[in-house]
C-alpha cells in the first residue's frame, strides 16, 4: 500500500508541461523587445497628436518602455477564454516573408481585437498590426497598432485612435515612435 502511494506521489509532483502559444506571440515579443529596449537605454523620438491640433515631436531620453508599450499588450490573443476565437490565414509574400492573418470569428464578445496581422521572415517578426475594438453602453473605443521591427529589434510603432463617451464628442489621436540606435 505505502508503495502505490508513493508512486502517486511522484506523479503528482511532477511539473506542468509548458503550453505553446495556439497563436502568435505578442505577450512574449513584447516582453523580450521591453528587457532589450531597457538594457540599450533606447530612446525615442515621438510624434504626438490629439484631435486636430498640430502634431508635436518630442525625444524622450529616458524611456520607461514597459510603460510606454503597455498599449500593445492588449494585442494578446493568446489567452486562454479566446482559444479557438481566430481564424487563420496564412500567404507567402513574394519577398519571402509569411503573413499570418488572425481574424476574430462572429460571436466572439470577449475577444477585443478584431483582427492581428504578423509578417515574419522565418521566425522573425518584422511586422505586427492589430485592430482593437472595444464598445460597451457608455463607451466606444477603436485603436489600430503598428509595430515594425529590423534584426529583431523594434524600430518603429504607433497608435491611431478614437474614443467615444455617450454625450461627449469623439476623441481622435495618434501617436507614432521611432527608436533611435
Amino acid at each position: 500500500m505505502a508503495l502505490l502511494l508513493a508512486g502517486c506521489g511522484e506523479a503528482g509532483s511532477a511539473a506542468p508541461v509548458a503550453r505553446r502559444p495556439l497563436y502568435f506571440d505578442v505577450k512574449g515579443l513584447l516582453t523580450q523587445q521591453v528587457a532589450q529596449l531597457a538594457q540599450r537605454h533606447a530612446a525615442v523620438t515621438k510624434h504626438v497628436r490629439l484631435r486636430a491640433e498640430a502634431p508635436e515631436t518630442v525625444r524622450v531620453p529616458t524611456v520607461k518602455w514597459s510603460d510606454e508599450l503597455q498599449i500593445f499588450f492588449q494585442a494578446d490573443i493568446n489567452k486562454a477564454a479566446l482559444r479557438g476565437a481566430y481564424a487563420v490565414d496564412s500567404v507567402l509574400l513574394p519577398s519571402g516573408a509569411l503573413r499570418r492573418t488572425y481574424t476574430r470569428q462572429p460571436g466572439q464578445p470577449n475577444a477585443p481585437v478584431a483582427r492581428l496581422v504578423v509578417v515574419q521572415q522565418g521566425a522573425e517578426p518584422l511586422e505586427i498590426a492589430a485592430t482593437i475594438i472595444q464598445r460597451n453602453v457608455l463607451f466606444s473605443a477603436q485603436k489600430q497598432l503598428l509595430m515594425q521591427l529590423q534584426h529583431g529589434q523594434l524600430r518603429r510603432y504607433e497608435v491611431v485612435g478614437t474614443q467615444k463617451l455617450v454625450l461627449f464628442d469623439t476623441l481622435r489621436y495618434s501617436a507614432a515612435g521611432v527608436v533611435e540606435q
